[in-house]
């Protein structure tokens, strides 16, 4: 079996508190980020992009989730606004990918969207590659506008998610998949 196909049948999302340092190399992460963009893209509208969130800016980030969290729940304890300013900080780097899908295109905002989530998923795909464990989520903070605007997002744009990446100390556990005959269909006339 080629490399690649191993890779593609074993890849394996790691909890984002479960991920350490070091944070990728400035030129893993541009292989990522390559890799990323290499997704099929009707039009060639390039309709999405990335956020990264590292060292410091992690937490800077994090004020502004745990600001629209307090915004959002009045009676927010100091606890909660605590684990809400650590999201992004429980991995060594956070991707955001950002759908920046146009509406009123020839390509339908569908198609853009996809191709967003496609990016997203080879970001996923390159950092196992290259070595790294990572876990695409996406929390209430994804779709809070408050936090849009403050991660500079457009009116149009949605988070597809945000890609943590890190390292795991040994092998993580798999989940049950699917049995194809239970997914899998034959279009017959």
């Amino acid at each position: 079996m080629p490399d690649a196909l191993a890779l593609l049948k074993t890849r394996r999302s790691v909890k984002p508190d479960q991920l350490t340092g070091p944070s990728p190399s400035a030129e893993d992460i541009d292989t990522m980020l390559t890799v990323a963009s290499r997704v099929p893209d009707h039009g060639k509208l390039t309709p999405w992009r990335f956020i990264l969130f590292e060292g410091d800016h992690r937490e800077e980030a994090g004020a502004a989730i745990a600001s629209a969290f307090a915004a959002k729940y009045a009676d927010a304890t100091g606890d909660q606004l605590v684990f809400e300013s650590g999201r992004l900080a429980r991995a060594p780097l956070v991707i955001a990918v950002v759908s920046s899908a146009l509406p009123g295109q020839k390509v339908p905002e569908w198609e853009q969207q996809l191709s967003a989530g496609a990016a997203a998923m080879n970001l996923l795909h390159a950092a196992a590659a290259l070595g790294y464990a990572a876990c695409w989520i996406t929390e209430w903070y994804a779709y809070d506008r408050q936090v849009m605007k403050a991660f500079g997002l457009e009116p149009h744009e949605k988070f597809v998610g945000f890609v943590h990446v890190g390292h795991f100390p040994g092998t993580p556990e798999d989940r049950p998949r699917p049995a194809l005959a239970d997914i899998v269909t034959r279009f017959e006339s």
